[in-house]
């Protein structure tokens, strides 16, 4: 009599957690400094604040303290694993996660980091579901960290409006699929012949490798927002459907999408047919903070009472490379701290 094989291992979020620095930059800040308003952002972008690091700080302080929290979240003193989705990492080498799994007091555990720009939080999430399904580890950790107020023009007024520094993080744990907070199912993606939509050109080994210095504008940050708006609504879009249909829910609860831009957020809304109150934003408060803007919202629309448990649930990201990837899960019951210094009001 043949055996039935076990079931396969599933990936289970156990806990959550975010950060965000302290300093707060407010639209009115901004006007100070460029040719812009708080109106004229407010309107474009839906973005009232965004928060940035102190000089001396860097992406694994943020990573660290999102990564306490998500610990602490869970009732875990530590993991077997840690996966950082950043694209701005502390140096160029090595990785940050090995120092961030350090400080956390995780022991020699494998890190390593991911960079997937902001679609970074969704395969950093399926790396570590894979780890866990392989049985490599039983719990990984999983943070999404970037500091792109370190890599923005000066003068570039829309970037600077958009972008903040944060991060946030989940533990996984080996768990079975009927569990809620299980990773049921990913979609992942990317399109490379599209790289120079959204980049910072210089400072890679095609630049070094001709020995000739790069203009310092070339070190910052570059997005051809147009052509980026098309393909991260289209994107999203068809991968949030893929899951949508795979998984047999008619449309999720709630989708929470890479906070990128709220006409952004509005038009995915619109094509997968969600009302308003479906689709989780707080970029109005935090910006876009790259791979930390999931984990990010996840956390607030907890704290706030926006997402509740049995949710299903649809993530969805895209960023650089181009790349996208969505995952979906049934919404667990977890014990979030609010971030303390944060002012939500208007």
């Amino acid at each position: 009599m043949t055996a039935t094989p076990p079931a396969p291992r599933a990936a289970v979020v156990a806990g959550l957690g975010g950060w965000i620095p302290h300093r707060a930059v407010d639209n009115d800040e901004l006007a100070r400094i460029l040719d812009t308003s708080d109106t004229w952002i407010r309107t474009r972008t839906g973005i009232r604040r965004r928060y940035t690091i102190a000089p001396g700080e860097a992406t694994s302080d943020l990573a660290v303290e999102a990564g306490r929290r998500a610990l602490k979240s869970a009732g875990a003193a530590d993991a077997d694993a840690l996966v950082l989705a950043t694209s701005t990492p502390d140096q160029p080498c090595p990785a940050t996660a090995p120092q961030v799994a350090a400080r956390l007091g995780l022991g020699p555990v494998p890190a390593f980091d991911v960079n997937a720009v902001c679609t970074g939080f969704v395969y950093a999430l399926a790396t570590a579901a894979g780890l866990i399904a392989t049985g490599t580890a039983e719990r990984v950790l999983v943070i999404g960290a970037d500091t792109f107020s370190t890599i923005l023009a000066p003068d570039d007024r829309t970037t600077r409006a958009i972008f903040g520094d944060g991060a946030g993080a989940v533990l996984l744990r080996a768990g079975d699929r009927s569990e809620p907070g299980a990773l049921l199912d990913f979609d992942l993606g990317s399109e490379g012949e599209q790289a120079e939509l959204i980049q910072v050109p210089a400072g890679g080994s095609r630049q070094r490798s001709t020995k000739l210095a790069a203009p310092a504008r070339d070190h910052c940050f570059t997005m051809q927002g147009r052509p980026v708006f098309m393909h991260a609504v289209l994107r999203m879009s068809a991968s949030t459907q893929k899951l949508i249909d795979r998984q047999e829910w008619g449309t999720p609860d709630k989708l929470v999408a890479h906070q990128a831009n709220i006409r952004i957020l509005n038009a995915v809304g619109d094509q997968l047919g969600l009302g308003e109150e479906q689709v989780v934003a707080n970029l109005d408060r935090v910006g876009n903070t790259v791979a930390g803007s999931i984990p990010l919202a996840l956390a607030d629309a907890v704290t706030d009472g926006r997402l509740t448990p049995g949710d299903r649930v649809v993530l969805t990201g895209f960023g650089g490379g181009l790349t996208w990837g969505s995952a979906a899960l049934v919404w667990p019951d977890l014990p979030v701290e609010a971030l303390p210094h944060q002012p939500w009001a208007a």
